[in-house]
């Protein structure tokens, strides 16, 4: 059965397996306080169709309170465990979806497919500084693939054995300014979590959407250049993976368990 994985931009995807639509970090915006988006369109309305949703960390372009309020009402949400104290405005929120909490290691099933919670090596606060936090998290949606979205992370030592056999990897190569903090994967440290990891399949994301305003002279290639930077350091590190760098909207579908896969 076919898998086919949709990049929206940022950390924004939409996985279809068995029947049903996963969505991860909705972040349906043109603009977030000081970010724009510099390329790609506002994801359209059916971007944010979904069966499950799952949010990776409670950093606002990942967990965007707007983008959520876009769901249709009853729609599961999977966030880390304390985002629904740390985090205010999902009030907003919360009488309209079915808002879980998660914690590393857990599994739930929905329909025809286990989603694993997995950890990640990243920042868990809402704001740079200040008490409200959560664990930051991956996930592995577990179906006719297994596909691995790691939200936002770092390389750490047990990547391999917490996240498990995996098909495909949905992997962070750059951020939303012209540098990268801890507790981020950049083109070069993603492509050697696919040594780690040995995907059929990756697809970069989290990268060459959004900028701050008024810094687009500040190391621009580091908005420009994340995916092709990734596609060619995987291809040294790691040449069984078959790397597909989408388009905002695009979609790669991944055929079978031989690897054929084909873009759209």
């Amino acid at each position: 059965m076919a898998v086919e994985i949709t990049w929206w931009g940022h950390a924004t995807v939409t996985v279809r397996d068995s029947g049903m639509r996963v969505l991860t970090d909705p972040l349906f915006a043109r603009r977030l306080a000081h970010l724009r988006r510099r390329s790609g369109a506002v994801p359209p309305p059916e971007a944010a169709a979904a069966d499950v949703v799952l949010v990776s960390h409670l950093h606002a372009d990942h967990l965007h309170i707007g983008s959520l309020a876009r769901l249709a009402p009853g729609t599961p949400v999977l966030l880390p465990r304390g985002a629904l104290a740390a985090v205010p405005g999902l009030r907003r929120v919360r009488d309209r979806l079915r808002l879980t909490e998660v914690a590393a290691g857990e599994s739930l099933v929905f329909g025809a497919l286990t989603v694993r919670v997995v950890p990640a090596a990243h920042d868990g606060r809402r704001l740079p500084v200040g008490p409200q936090r959560a664990p930051a998290l991956g996930y592995v949606v577990e179906g006719a693939a297994r596909t691995y979205f790691a939200g936002d992370t770092g390389l750490f030592d047990a990547m391999a054995e917490a996240v498990g056999p995996c098909d495909v990897a949905l992997m962070p190569v750059g951020g939303w300014g012209p540098f990268l903090g801890q507790g981020h994967l950049d083109a070069a440290r993603a492509a050697q979590a696919l040594v780690r990891l040995a995907p059929r399949v990756a697809v970069p994301v989290h990268y060459g959407t959004f900028w701050p305003v008024g810094m687009d002279a500040v190391r621009p290639h580091e908005f420009h250049t994340p995916g092709d930077e990734f596609v060619r350091l995987a291809a040294d590190a790691a040449p069984g993976v078959a790397v597909h760098r989408l388009a905002h909207g695009q979609s790669v579908t991944v055929a079978d368990t031989a690897g054929r896969e084909t873009a759209g």
